[in-house]
């Protein structure tokens, strides 16, 4: 009914639920099945239908759902969103959607209740179940780092990830190592086949062959960079150098060297991705690739504040990496080059 401003009645008939249904939609009761609620917001949307409540102001509070608050990478996040709604005279409120508690359900009756403003979600390895669920809010949600590109009709703010991979395995070859391995993130999220396929491209630039085991696809975690890196550091012959698709997955890797009495940088070269400030801690300090964490939610931020009603029609944004030189990779060693030859000739 375009250009129709739709009754509560007209909303009812069209769901195929009572009238009484939709109130309660409305006023975000509980005892409404999600499945329910959809066919209600689908309606109001279909009949054009506002209520007092959809048209007064909201109570500018923003909701950051994040896949865990405890991380580096999420502490980064969080302190950007925070940051970008103090300045605007806003409120957030922090869930953590793998927390023992959370219930997508209360999560999303919560979120009603409180006449938020809209929604910032970063969800980079889950959520096709909350995504499906965030289309029933009427309100604007915006994506950080999400697992696929490819997420329907919400904007999303992601990072220049092949470019990262590509620079990060560039740096590596210009310091003359040749037996590169990766610790590469999982084959389904876009943001970790991104980052391989730019690891790939660098070394194709430098006609270095692509060596299916030294590429081990792990978590973005320091307990799978752990396991990874010990994986290729048993290799009869090793890398000389590491690209870690997460810094998290370095600092695991870090440990699985000092296990080995592998000394780094003089032995094993290692570079991350994120910069976090788990980069500056970790002994040698950890050359990594720059991803804009903080600025990435503050953006989101600010499109959920600047947006009115919807955002939908916003096209997604995706804001540049860069390298960040620290003292985990140097120069590979005359004699380990000379070794790196004879194995690509074998090759």
């Amino acid at each position: 009914m375009a250009g129709s401003k739709g009754t509560l009645a007209e909303v009812a008939a069209h769901a195929g639920v009572s009238i009484p249904t939709v109130s309660k939609v409305l006023n975000g009761k509980a005892d409404v099945a999600a499945a329910t609620r959809a066919k209600v917001f689908a309606a109001m949307e279909a009949t054009g239908y506002q209520s007092r409540r959809s048209v007064s102001n909201t109570s500018g509070v923003i909701e950051f759902l994040i896949e865990g608050a405890d991380s580096a990478w999420a502490i980064e996040l969080i302190k950007g969103a925070e940051r970008e709604s103090a300045a605007r005279g806003g409120a957030l409120v922090i869930t953590s959607s793998v927390h023992d508690e959370f219930s997508l359900e209360r999560w999303i009756d919560a979120v009603r209740t409180r006449r938020s403003a809209g929604v910032v979600a970063a969800l980079p390895s889950r959520g096709s179940e909350i995504l499906q669920a965030l289309t029933t809010l009427s309100m604007p949600v915006v994506l950080v780092d999400p697992p696929n590109a490819d997420i329907g009709q919400f904007p999303a703010i992601r990072a220049t990830n092949w470019s990262g991979g590509f620079e990060a395995t560039n740096r590596l070859v210009e310091l003359g190592h040749r037996r590169i391995g990766l610790l590469a993130g999982r084959s389904d999220l876009d943001n970790a086949v991104e980052r391989q396929e730019g690891y790939a491209a660098a070394l194709r630039r430098a006609g270095i062959p692509y060596l299916p085991e030294l590429v081990v696809e792990a978590e973005f975690l320091i307990s799978d960079g752990h396991r990874a890196g010990a994986q290729l550091l048993d290799l009869a012959e090793r890398p000389t150098a590491i690209f870690a698709c997460s810094d998290q997955q370095a600092a695991g890797l870090y440990e699985a060297a000092r296990e080995r009495d592998i000394r780094i940088p003089s032995e094993l070269s290692v570079i991350g991705f994120d910069d976090t400030v788990l980069s500056r801690h970790l002994s040698p300090a950890l050359t990594t690739i720059h991803q804009p964490l903080a600025q990435m939610a503050a953006e989101a931020v600010r499109l959920v504040q600047d947006s009115g009603t919807s955002i939908r029609t916003v096209q997604s944004l995706e804001l540049p990496t860069y390298l960040v030189e620290r003292s985990s990779a140097v120069p590979l060693a005359a004699g380990d080059a000379k070794a790196d030859a004879a194995a690509d000739a074998k090759a």
